[in-house]
């Protein structure tokens, strides 16, 4: 199952996140496309259209990313944007699949910061990440979170929204002004906007599932075949 398959819709004005989202800005580093390039296509062509919060913001599934990548990449093999729409279009229509969605190794010692209050779901998210080979570091206050952040510089930093009394927001922000490394944000409740607009790379909704967990993490982090090769290669 893909991380983020399924709809994002609206209910009673509310926005619910059945799989997860992107904000546009992570998916502009993971495909290394810039946010006006895939503005501009959906705009002329209307067929990667992302979903809107009520805040405006762009909210991408990863069957859109898997989407862009190939565009991308018939592009940088010579053809037209135009021409390359155009066969996504018709793959589309077809039964033949846009893209490998398959991962790569996870490089050994990758440390994952885990902040996250509910112990139960803390040694779950702990599991699962470790058992696809990351480093994991739990915190169960922000205060334990912003020390470990400082002293262990991960990677990557998971961030339950209602930590320490709901300040998982105030958190993700203050994360994001130190260092630029990805920050996902979960919770039970649907707070993907409000997520996104502190500075979050992603959002996913809780109970997490293990491989929508897995396979987030790893596009976040460079380590899934949406990541463009060159930028993956640099990484190494």
């Amino acid at each position: 199952m893909h991380a983020c398959e399924g709809p994002i819709r609206y209910a009673h004005g509310v926005l619910t996140q059945d799989r997860g989202i992107y904000s546009i800005g992570a998916v502009g580093r993971m495909l290394g496309l810039s946010p006006p390039a895939i503005r501009s296509w959906e705009d002329r062509y209307g067929l990667i259209v992302a979903e809107r919060s009520e805040g405006g913001r762009r909210l991408y599934t990863r069957d859109q990313l898997e989407q862009l990548r190939f565009v991308k990449e018939r592009v940088d093999e010579g053809l037209s944007a135009a021409d390359a729409h155009r066969l996504l279009a018709e793959r589309q229509a077809g039964t033949q699949p846009i893209v490998d969605g398959g991962t790569l190794n996870t490089p050994a010692g990758v440390l994952v910061l885990l902040a996250d209050s509910d112990r139960y779901s803390a040694q779950l998210s702990d599991f699962i990440l470790r058992s696809e080979g990351y480093e994991v570091e739990v915190a169960l206050t922000a205060e334990d979170a912003e020390e470990k952040f400082a002293a262990r510089d991960p990677a990557l930093t998971i961030v339950e929204l209602m930590i320490s009394g709901g300040v998982g927001r105030a958190l993700c922000r203050r994360l994001k002004e130190w260092r630029a490394t990805p920050v996902l944000c979960i919770s039970s409740l649907d707070l993907g906007e409000q997520a996104l607009a502190v500075g979050a790379d992603a959002f996913l909704k809780k109970p997490l599932e293990p491989l929508q967990l897995a396979a987030t993490v790893k596009d976040l982090l460079g380590h899934s075949r949406l990541m463009p090769k060159e930028a993956g290669a640099a990484d190494e």
